[in-house]
């Protein structure tokens, strides 16, 4: 499989796992998802994608892995936690401290 036929296919994939998700055809199409970080080694491939907007009040983030000796492609789907804000001091000095208990 190409890299392009890998991505074309994750890309429906997305698309395809959304739009079942809310109930919508067209929710969510292929040539709006995005490729996020993309690898391939020898006969495998591996990409991270994400679509614009939010789904069931979510955001969702797509892991694919080709396993080419297989030929067998896994899907891991994720959804964000949590959006935590660290300021950065401009003097290289963490003003963040982390402390043991601390909850986010």
């Amino acid at each position: 499989m190409t890299n392009q036929e890998f991505i074309n296919k994750c890309k429906w994939r997305v698309s395809d796992y959304l739009n079942k998700l809310v109930g919508k055809e067209t929710a969510c199409k292929p040539e709006n998802v995005f490729v996020v970080w993309q690898a391939k080694a020898l006969q495998n491939h591996k990409a991270m994608l994400a679509a614009p907007g939010r789904y069931n009040d979510k955001d969702y983030y797509f892991e694919f892995t080709y396993n080419g000796n297989l030929n067998e492609t896994y899907m891991d789907v994720y959804t964000k936690d949590k959006n935590v804000l660290f300021k950065e001091a401009r003097d290289g000095q963490d003003k963040n401290v982390y402390r043991s208990g601390q909850r986010y």
